[in-house]
């Protein structure tokens, strides 16, 4: 068995999947838009190029996306992703890369279980936990 997060990006999904690309690595192995759909009852006015679908692959772990309702303010509440770096000069990237254009919460850091750890909220609202496993 497998989970896998699904993120709704409400519209910014082109967007995210270019972002998380330069700041993780993350790689678009599958992407389907609504103009392609088999159903095309669910393709609204203006959806027609948006992401219906699409799988990344970040360090390799999938993390599946879609616009969604396509109305442009995702909201993500209740959870982090968790990114562990391979060391310290990768998890200042990640973390400055991610943070670019959203907002710290706890500075990268020395913690009691990490020689660094931090989080932040990234521009479309999704939490982050980077660090560095001892």
């Amino acid at each position: 068995m497998q989970i896998d997060p699904y993120l709704f990006f409400d519209g910014r999904c082109d967007e995210a999947i270019d972002f998380y690309g330069k700041a993780v690595g993350a790689k678009a192995e599958m992407l389907m838009r609504y103009k392609d759909a088999p159903d095309q009852s669910m393709v609204t006015k203006g959806s027609e190029n948006k992401v219906m679908h699409a799988s990344l692959n970040i360090g390799g772990v999938r993390v599946l996306a879609s616009d969604g309702h396509n109305k442009g303010n995702p909201k993500f509440e209740g959870f982090s992703l968790a990114i562990t770096a391979d060391g310290e000069p990768e998890a200042e990237r990640m973390f400055n890369a991610l943070s670019d254009g959203g907002e710290v919460t706890m500075p990268l850091g020395k913690t009691f279980f990490s020689p660094k750890f931090g989080m932040l909220k990234d521009k479309f609202g999704v939490q982050w936990m980077v660090l560095v496993q001892r």
